[in-house]
């Protein structure tokens, strides 16, 4: 009986081992909502950009540790040679770098080539690709507008060449432009330009929406569409070194024991699709999930009235990381409604009757900073002193809305109104909308959708009016004002159809810019006109209470670093 004990004591330990062990090196994040896509052309949302920026890779990368942020080489050798008065751009490709393992290549190692980035390119321009990301190369690149309009299928696609997309050699790319393009490089460190092998391509038909075949530190290994998606160390990864040096905030953060250590230094990621952000709490409070950005109905429950976490939070080995981001939301109107788009005092009474502190208060626990601009702190064309025309007055509104021609909203249809996800909490903040709109006679009527349906309305026209947002795509007001641009109504980014000439002149200066006071004169006149016409009513600038599991070491917040996981580790 003895040796019984003995013996189940010793298998009892090496099961505790084995269920400690097997959380040794695993990471387990959370997704709110199902993958649209998993193609880097056309990944466009937070969802999808968490799986693919650990797969995918693209020339540069922002520095993890330093702020203000700053690009990097990862694919190339070096920054590019700038030409031809700031029109022809050369790119060393870094040699030894092969793609993920996949059946296209056959068994054998396929190299990244400068082709693959010319590839990628194209795919954007391709219309059957149906890319989100045509509106950073829309009329920029020699020949690339062309090559979109008159490639028709497939084999078109891969026999055409285009004038301004060069490779001289397996090892340089050369990018020639129609005129000077400064965020070009901003372009070249996003998803949207990671290099595609042109036997995924054939293999695939040209759909990698289930398919993926990056350079990254992590490969897909298993995908449940409804519920996990689990990604493993690439142990062919390329020499990628975690940063030896960092700002001032790394260093106090003590960021940097990792300095020079080859990553990545996990070896799983599991995401998992958890929808209500009950589940996600939970989930995280029993250790299943190791980070999570709190939500509205989580503070309370989170944090003390100083701000900071309850004792019976952190005697779970919780940590608290507050961060500023380059997030924002506003209320958006289809400016090609007939009812909406052609009622500009219908738009101002929607704006006058909306809450905006109370639903700040009621949704971000008061964290989110109510906004006064269309660009956010840190970026050019923010001022903390620029005043918005519009305040929360319901008697103003009553008044606007009599104007537009509906007394106290007397033969007004009933106004359609999405949000972004069938969650409790994206209802309850249509059901904060439909409320206040109802106090002055507006009715609007809530609908709930998936994530991805809602961007498929928001590409496809179908949205009447909504809850916008926006998390920058690189440092530089122009990647704003883009989103307000007549070239880039859907499926581009301005999925308010607003189309105003003197704007787009504005954005066409303001792309060539590199002067901080011009860019600030013409951020400034942007904003003037978009006040006056309002196809956007600001709400708040987003900041993220995050919590992390005391195991997981080296996160640092940012919005624009989407392919962190490679620099964590878990303990």
């Amino acid at each position: 009986m003895k040796y019984i004990v003995l013996i189940l004591l010793f298998f009892s330990c090496l099961a505790c081992t084995s269920k400690k062990d097997s959380k040794l090196g695993q990471l387990n994040l959370a997704l709110t909502s199902n993958i649209p896509t998993l193609d880097p052309a056309v990944s466009y949302d937070t969802v999808s950009a968490e799986v693919v920026y650990q797969v995918y890779e693209a020339l540069y990368e922002y520095d993890y540790l330093v702020r203000p942020y700053q690009l990097k080489p990862l694919l190339a050798e070096s920054f590019p040679k700038i030409e031809n008065d700031g029109k022809k751009y050369t790119i060393k490709i870094k040699r030894g770098v092969f793609y993920h393992t996949n059946p296209a290549f056959k068994n054998e190692r396929r190299e990244v080539v400068a082709q693959d980035f010319i590839n990628q390119i194209k795919r954007i321009a391709y219309k059957p690709t149906q890319s989100n990301g045509w509106w950073l190369f829309s009329n920029k690149v020699k020949g690339l507008d062309e090559f979109r309009e008159k490639t028709k299928d497939l084999k078109q696609f891969l026999n055409s060449e285009v004038s301004g997309l060069q490779a001289p050699d397996k090892y340089t790319l050369v990018i020639e432009l129609k005129d000077i393009f400064p965020q070009l490089i901003h372009a070249l460190a996003m998803a949207f330009t990671a290099p595609v092998a042109t036997e995924v391509i054939q293999k695939y038909d040209n759909n990698l929406n289930l398919n993926t075949v990056g350079t990254g530190p992590y490969m897909l290994k298993k995908w449940n569409p409804n519920n996990t998606l689990t990604l493993i160390r690439n142990p062919n990864y390329h020499v990628v070194k975690y940063p030896s040096d960092g700002d001032s905030v790394a260093h106090e953060k003590k960021l940097l024991k990792d300095a020079n250590k080859k990553l990545p230094f996990i070896e799983k990621i599991t995401f998992h699709i958890m929808k209500e952000a009950q589940t996600r709490w939970l989930n995280f409070l029993q250790g299943n999930i190791d980070v999570i950005t709190l939500s509205k109905d989580h503070f309370p429950l989170a944090l003390n009235k100083s701000g900071g976490l309850k004792s019976e939070i952190t005697e779970k080995n919780i940590r608290l990381e507050i961060a500023p981001t380059l997030t924002f939301w506003w209320l958006a109107f289809n400016m090609t409604d007939p009812l909406l788009g052609k009622n500009l005092l219908l738009r101002k009474a929607i704006a006058h009757a909306v809450d905006t502190n109370r639903y700040i208060k009621d949704f971000t626990n008061n964290i989110g900073l109510k906004a006064n601009s269309i660009f956010p702190p840190g970026i050019i064309g923010y001022s903390p002193s620029t005043k918005t025309s519009f305040n929360a007055d319901k008697n103003t509104a009553r008044e606007l809305l009599k104007k537009a021609g509906f007394p106290n909203g007397e033969g007004l249809p009933v106004i359609q109104y999405d949000v972004r996800g069938a969650s409790t909490v994206a209802r309850q903040m249509g059901e904060f909308i439909q409320k206040e709109l109802a106090e002055v006679g507006i009715k609007i009527n809530v609908n709930t959708n998936s994530f991805s349906g809602f961007l498929n309305k928001a590409r496809t026209g179908q949205l009447q009016m909504w809850q916008g947002g926006w998390a920058m795509d690189y440092p530089d007001p122009e990647n704003v004002v883009q989103l307000l641009t007549t070239k880039n109504h859907p499926p581009g980014p301005n999925s308010t159809y607003f189309s105003d000439p003197e704007v787009d002149k504005l954005y066409e200066k303001l792309s060539k810019t590199i002067d901080t006071n011009r860019q600030k004169e013409l951020t400034s006149e942007v904003e003037q006109i978009i006040d006056q016409k309002l196809p956007w009513v600001m709400q708040y600038y987003t900041r993220n209470y995050i919590l992390l599991h005391q195991r997981v070491k080296n996160f640092r917040q940012s919005d624009l670093i989407r392919n962190y996981i490679k620099y964590l580790r878990v303990n």
